[in-house]
């Protein structure tokens, strides 16, 4: 079983750790702020869920980056190389409390994110799901609730379509980054905080 990581303890980052959690894998989750910030909210989310530090979660095999748009560059900067292994990217290019759009040059932001992690396989995924709808049971409302990921490497996106189904979602493969990317990153895109189910 791949050892998980999550940059960002943010409403994202722990929704995706208690998803993990709730399934019985293991993560470590980190911030900018060091293990010792993270006591009280591990121990909320159970035994499975550890503190590291930023490099500890950026060396597991699968690596979650959830943060703030503008504090991408500080939490990816000075990490060992990724060296193939596979980054997803939870991001969304835009942060309260002025909700201004950031400015990506017209290209999609899951391409910005590759840049500032070389040798990543980079995945766009657990980015459009509100966290409620992320740590809620997916089949919560009669079938399994819709998880979409994107990306350039068809390994890796295998493997996050394993993970996804692991935890009870639907995965939905929409493409590469430049367009699958597009269509789950807000604002822009048309399919953020849609809470599609597959029945059957």
């Amino acid at each position: 079983m791949s050892t998980i990581g999550i940059i960002g303890a943010g409403n994202i980052g722990r929704a995706i750790a208690q998803a993990l959690a709730r399934k019985g894998i293991a993560v470590t989750l980190s911030n900018s702020r060091g293990p010792d910030s993270l006591a009280t909210t591990v121990a909320e989310l159970g035994p499975l869920v550890t503190a590291g530090t930023r490099e500890e979660a950026a060396s597991r095999d699968i690596v979650f980056v959830a943060v703030n748009w503008s504090k991408l560059p500080d939490a990816l900067a000075g990490l060992p190389p990724f060296a193939g292994r596979i980054v997803i990217d939870a991001n969304n290019p835009i942060e309260a409390p002025l909700f201004k759009p950031a400015e990506l040059g017209g290209r999609a932001s899951s391409e910005v994110f590759a840049d500032l992690a070389p040798g990543a396989r980079v995945v766009k995924a657990f980015n459009h799901l509100l966290p409620a709808l992320l740590t809620a049971d997916p089949a919560s409302e009669g079938g399994r609730r819709v998880l979409f990921y994107s990306g350039d490497e068809a390994g890796a996106k295998a493997a996050v379509g394993a993970l996804i189904e692991r935890l009870g979602f639907f995965g939905i493969d929409l493409g590469s980054l430049a367009i699958g990317g597009r269509l789950t990153q807000f604002p822009g895109g048309p399919l953020p905080a849609l809470n599609l189910v597959k029945f059957g």
